[in-house]
C-alpha cells in the first residue's frame, strides 16, 4: 500500500493541534443555519396553509354533491304555487359544523333555459324543469356553487 502524504494544515486537523474555529466562522454558519431554518419553516407553514384550503374546498364540494343528489331525490316543488308546501327544497341532515348550505331553484323556461319572474312569493310560471343553485360555505365565506336542473317525473315531454 501506498502512503498519502497530507499537506502540512490537512495533517495538523487530524493530528489535532488545531486551534480550533474562529468567531467568524461560527457567526457564518449559524447565520446559514439560521437563514436555512427560516426558509424550511416558512415552506412549511406554507405547505400547512395551502392542505387547510384544499381540505375545506374538498368538503365543501363533497357537501354540495351531495346536497344536490339530495334535491334531485326529493318530490318536485311547485315553484309557482305560493302556498307550497313544503316552501324549499330540504338541507340534507347532518354536516359538518362550520359549513352552510343553501338552495337557490328557480323554474327555467324550456326554450331560452332563463328562469321566469319572481313575483310576490312565486315565479309567474313553472313548466317543470329547475334550475337548481347549492352554495356551500364556511365560517361565512362561499366555498363552492354547483348547479344542476331537476324535472318534474309527472309531466310529459
Amino acid at each position: 500500500m501506498k502512503k498519502l502524504r497530507l499537506g502540512s494544515q490537512a495533517r495538523k486537523a487530524f493530528q489535532g493541534s488545531s486551534r480550533g474555529f474562529s468567531l467568524i466562522e461560527v457567526v457564518i454558519a449559524i447565520a446559514l443555519i439560521g437563514i436555512i431554518a427560516v426558509a424550511v419553516l416558512g415552506a412549511l407553514s406554507t405547505a400547512s396553509i395551502a392542505l387547510i384550503i384544499a381540505d375545506k374546498r374538498a368538503t365543501a364540494e363533497s357537501l354540495a354533491r351531495s346536497q344536490l343528489e339530495y334535491v334531485k331525490n326529493q318530490d318536485y316543488i311547485n315553484y309557482s304555487d305560493p302556498d307550497r308546501d313544503p316552501e324549499d327544497y330540504a338541507v340534507i341532515p347532518e354536516y359538518p359544523e362550520g359549513y352552510t348550505i343553501e338552495i337557490v331553484a328557480e323554474p327555467i323556461d324550456p326554450e331560452t333555459y332563463e328562469p321566469y319572474n319572481y313575483e310576490e312569493g312565486a315565479f309567474e310560471k313553472d313548466d317543470g324543469i329547475q334550475k337548481i343553485k347549492v352554495i356551500v360555505s364556511h365560517d361565512g365565506k362561499a366555498v363552492i356553487t354547483m348547479e344542476g336542473y331537476k324535472r318534474n317525473p309527472e309531466i310529459e315531454e
